[in-house]
């Protein structure tokens, strides 16, 4: 961690995590909605608010920091999930026929 602070890297470091965690939700919404549809909401707002209070309680400046991108993310994908139920409705997205 002293060499991130040292060659102030810490900002680029955060940058590409935020980018990689927001990517890693967007197939987690897809998927989500696919096998489970909305009602898989709550698994996001848990995981929002459990990373959302780690990130207070972390020290770390880049842990906390993550922590807190993963929680938004998290609340984020709560939105996402009934927007994606949307864009199957338009045929958009496959629709699961097994979850009919």
């Amino acid at each position: 961690m002293e060499f991130l602070a040292e060659y102030n890297l810490t900002g680029i470091v955060i940058g590409v995590a935020t980018f990689l965690i927001i990517g890693l939700f967007h197939p987690m919404v897809i998927k989500g909605e696919y096998y489970f549809g909305v009602k898989c909401w709550w698994v996001f707002l848990l995981m929002g608010i459990a990373t959302i209070i780690a990130s207070v309680a972390v020290h770390h400046i880049l842990w906390s920091t993550l922590l807190a991108v993963w929680g938004a993310s998290s609340f984020w994908s709560i939105g996402e999930l009934f927007e994606q139920r949307e864009r199957v409705k338009k045929g958009w997205f496959p629709k699961n026929p097994k979850r009919e």
